[in-house]
């Protein structure tokens, strides 16, 4: 196992700082679309965890430009990136290496959630919350569809 095979779990690890549902909707929008992931994830093959997972997603989306929407680095906010990261990481790490993926991943959501609030909070000053809730939420989705799309395979491939 190489550190450049972990580089998608670290990647995902990073989407969930700054999203912390966006990860896990990612690969269940994979998962809809026959494709597989290089690690071992049973949860991702059953239909309520999947379309919870999206539904989850796109509750975060909207929330987070709420004014009562809470830091991300509120204890639930962080234990929401740990878990989702964790299984994010585990789920794109190669088959037999998942415990290490979901460390990566973790490694990376927690002391960046820190990081992407703090950039959050320099854009909202500027351009406002709903607009840099957006223009993030852009980026994020984004940033998690390439990684997840990358790191997955079709069902039918080799």
């Amino acid at each position: 196992m190489s550190i450049r095979s972990l580089l998608s779990s670290a990647l995902i690890g990073a989407v969930a700082s700054a999203r912390s549902m966006t990860p896990m909707a990612t690969l269940a929008t994979a998962r809809l679309a026959d494709r597989r992931t290089p690690g071992e994830l049973f949860l991702l093959d059953r239909p309520l965890f999947k379309f919870g997972a999206l539904a989850m997603g796109a509750g975060e989306l909207l929330g987070d430009k709420m004014k009562t929407a809470p830091d991300r680095t509120v204890p639930l906010g962080l234990m929401a990136r740990v878990a989702s990261a964790g299984i994010a990481g585990a789920a794109l790490a190669p088959k037999g290496s998942e415990k290490s993926g979901a460390a990566i991943a973790v490694a990376t959501a927690v002391p960046l959630a820190y990081l992407t609030l703090a950039g959050r909070k320099r854009a909202m000053a500027s351009i406002g919350q709903t607009r840099s809730g957006l223009i993030e939420d852009a980026l994020i989705v984004a940033a998690g569809a390439a990684i997840v799309a990358l790191a997955t395979r079709r069902k039918d491939e080799a």
